[in-house]
């Protein structure tokens, strides 16, 4: 296959409407000629709600998102998308689902119904979730793997079950005679991208996913390393260890100039960023993760529990080659050639996140736009 990309979106509220944001994303996307389009399965943002203020944020667009945490649902907002847009030909998928704070039958019916409304073009991204998403709101957060892996075969079976009644032993998920008679669409079901990063993870996306879908920060070796282990997991289940699509989110913060580029990257929003990074990318760079050794990064954060002063306090330090490890940053052109890295490590389908406007100068961040669609457009050349 050839390079392919993708953009994401957050499906956060603006004072101009729930989905304004998101529709001018989408039009970006068409626009740039990309393949595909996304939107995160979040209930909350995962900045804390405490710096996302004008005096970080910048008065602006602080006006324009007066609530941090308000966050559009998935595949209700795909919906309306397909909808809106039912000439278009962007695939769509969430990036990603839980699989946990969703009944996995309540994921297969709503995956496969998008998936017949736009004709065969719904993707179902799918992982463990964040504690942020699910403890707060008193859905079980132990397992958190073994529920994604129990999961991804709850779907399986129910999409492969032609009508028939079906009854599964699971810690998690049992079925008993539980019944699915949604069709494919001309005999093909979503493909599912899963997030996953440990062994065990990785091993259930050799088995069940089409495609690999790390949501964290992943070097180029051990993305080359992680895509092995998928490949050969699916050796070992009888599947063709080619057919997995090698996939990957990617950040981007990007400008008119590299002076741009580095101020964007010092604002205290990136430096927030870093809290999501796992402690073990902190000591690549000679740093701790302020929250200790053994944190997750995104797993764990719980943002909305942080004031302002936590904040900088816990960002202080934050390494500037972290963040530049961590984020493509630059201009196009540096951008593309820290790309081809990945893309030499096996690395075949980029959905792209524009982090360019996390700062508080709103000008500058709306000016980005321009070099950003031009690195989605050379993206697809790679």
């Amino acid at each position: 296959m050839g390079f392919r990309v993708g953009l994401i979106d957050t499906l956060a509220y603006t004072r101009i409407g729930p989905l304004a944001m998101t529709r001018a994303n989408y039009l970006t996307a068409v626009t740039a000629g990309v393949d595909s389009f996304w939107v995160a399965d979040h209930l909350n943002a995962l900045t804390p709600r405490s710096i996302m203020t004008g005096k970080y944020l910048g008065s602006t667009a602080a006006k324009l998102m007066p609530r941090p945490d308000a966050i559009s649902e998935p595949w209700t907002a795909l919906g309306y998308l397909a909808a809106k847009n039912r000439f278009a030909r962007l695939r769509l998928g969430t990036a990603v689902t839980d699989a946990g704070r969703r009944n996995p039958a309540v994921t297969a019916q709503a995956a496969a119904t998008l998936h017949l409304l736009t004709k065969g073009r719904a993707i179902l991204g799918i992982g463990t979730g964040e504690r942020v998403t699910n403890e707060p709101y008193g859905v079980e957060w132990s397992k958190p793997v073994g529920r994604l892996i129990e999961a991804l075969a709850t779907i399986r079976a129910l999409w492969d079950s032609n009508g028939e009644l079906v009854t599964r032993d699971s810690e998690f998920f049992p079925l008993h005679n539980a019944i699915f008679e949604l069709p494919p669409f001309r005999g093909k079901w979503p493909e599912i991208w899963v997030a996953s990063h440990g062994p065990r993870m990785l091993k259930a996306t050799g088995r069940y996913a089409d495609a690999w879908f790390p949501a964290a920060v992943v070097h180029p070796k051990d993305y080359a390393a992680g895509l092995d282990v998928v490949r050969a997991a699916a050796s070992d289940a009888g599947r063709d260890p080619m057919s997995i699509v090698p996939a990957s989110l990617v950040m981007v913060v990007t400008g008119r100039s590299r002076d741009e580029v580095d101020e964007t990257l010092g604002s205290q929003l990136i430096r927030a960023f870093a809290l999501n990074i796992p402690a073990k990318e902190w000591s690549r760079h000679g740093a701790r993760h302020p929250f200790g050794d053994d944190f997750t990064g995104m797993q764990d954060l719980i943002p909305q529990t942080l004031d302002e002063q936590d904040v900088l306090a816990a960002t202080k330090d934050v390494p500037q080659s972290l963040l530049t490890a961590s984020i493509l940053n630059g201009t196009p052109a540096e951008v593309l050639e820290q790309a081809a890295e990945l893309r030499d490590a096996g690395l075949r389908y980029a959905v792209v996140v524009n982090m360019s406007a996390a700062q508080p100068d709103m000008r500058r961040g709306v000016a980005a736009s321009v070099p950003f669609v031009r690195i989605l457009r050379q993206l697809r050349k790679l």
